[in-house]
């Protein structure tokens, strides 16, 4: 362990991550490393000299260890950053992924003239989506409903770090059952891969993140069509109800809303030009 320094530890970490077939072997070590070190990356770059104690360099190892088997990063460092705000991550929850960052988008671009509006999230697994509402329109009253109560104590830890937990209501329950009221926006990131496309995800998802939150039925619209048809009775005239979708879905989604009487479709693409989000409106 004697005379082992950054650069040292990087490049025998990216090699060794890079021969199991790991996607970005360079960032994930220096990710972990900086970590591991209590640094950020940039000060790796700065400071490749810098040499690490033997019980730093057996833990970095340990940590690679960890993401030669494929385990995700945000997993192993416990933490993942989404709309530039610290989110804590366990295995009861998704990794917040940049995609969703547009649901995000979608919904608070709907505020216009509504600074008070109800916001309801099916699904808040780490509490993403409803703590950025919160923090970006602080006149809202957000209610986040997980049926997972391991998830909502994550989003709640989530909420109460970045200064969230008095402007959202945390609830237990599937779906739409614990929902009063009714809601100016409902949003939701619902499970949408089909069974069986699952297989085919790569082993950081498959085998690492909650299956109950990836699987929705045989064509992987099943709590989309749940939402849609639920909804109705929970927005409010004029609402707005955004959700994420998968790929070469838009089409049956939009079947589904027009049976469901909602009207303004609009979907949204990703950063590859996927269509991603949809939101469409409920008019009574």
């Amino acid at each position: 362990m004697q005379g082992m320094n950054c650069a040292h530890l990087l490049r025998e970490a990216e090699s060794q991550l890079d021969m199991k077939g790991v996607p970005t072997p360079a960032l994930d070590a220096q990710v972990l490393l900086a970590h591991c070190i209590g640094r950020d990356r940039s000060f790796l770059l700065a400071h490749p000299e810098r040499e690490l104690s033997d019980a730093e360099a057996r833990r970095f190892r340990l940590l690679i260890a960890r993401r030669m088997n494929r385990e995700p990063v945000a997993y192993i460092t416990g933490m993942k950053e989404f709309w530039s705000l610290p989110l804590a991550v366990t295995r009861d929850v998704l990794i917040p992924r940049p995609d969703t960052e547009i649901v995000v988008e979608a919904a608070l671009n709907l505020f216009k003239g509504r600074e008070k509006a109800r916001i309801l999230e099916i699904g808040t697994g780490s509490g993403a989506i409803s703590i950025v509402i919160a923090t970006e329109r602080e006149q809202a009253t957000v209610t986040a409903t997980d049926y997972s109560q391991e998830a909502l104590e994550v989003a709640f830890r989530n909420a109460l770090h970045n200064g969230a937990e008095k402007r959202i209501s945390f609830l237990c329950g599937d779906l739409f059952t614990p929902a009063v009221g009714t809601y100016d926006i409902i949003v939701s990131n619902p499970p949408y891969i089909s069974e069986r496309d699952f297989d085919r995800l790569e082993p950081e998802v498959r085998e690492y993140e909650p299956r109950s939150a990836l699987i929705a039925g045989p064509d992987g619209t099943e709590f989309h069509r749940r939402l849609i048809e639920g909804a109705r009775e929970f927005l409010a005239d004029g609402g707005w109800l955004v959700m994420e979708l998968g790929a070469g879905q838009k089409k049956a989604l939009e079947k589904m809303m027009h049976e469901n009487g909602y009207c303004d479709i609009v979907f949204h693409h990703d950063y590859a030009g996927v269509e991603r989000v949809v939101r469409a409106q409920m008019r009574r």
